[in-house]
């Protein structure tokens, strides 16, 4: 059995604790894409316009730190997505 699906299992048995990871989730994608857009715009506009010394100084290593960034962000997502997909299951499933 896929690691995933036996996360998806053991959420749908505990809803609380999905709810939880599902606040925290939505919180962390918040924090770590909030200004992410304004930073990765300002980041290419000094590579495009410095070149190679923007990248002697730091500036491909800022790039790389902001795309790890932004997939920590992209995850955070698909964790809130996926307590919320088990948590309207839940709710909406008769018992």
């Amino acid at each position: 059995m896929r690691v995933m699906h036996r996360f998806q299992l053991w959420l749908q048995k505990h809803l609380v604790i999905c709810f939880a990871l599902m606040t925290i989730s939505f919180m962390g994608f918040g924090v770590l894409s909030f200004d992410l857009i304004r930073v990765v715009a300002a980041n290419a506009d000094y590579l495009s316009s410095y070149g190679l010394i923007a990248l002697k100084d730091g500036g491909l290593q800022q790039l790389f730190e902001l795309w790890l960034k932004a997939s920590v962000a992209m995850l955070f997502w698909i964790l809130f997505k996926l307590s919320e997909l088990n948590l309207v299951q839940a709710f909406s499933q008769p018992h």
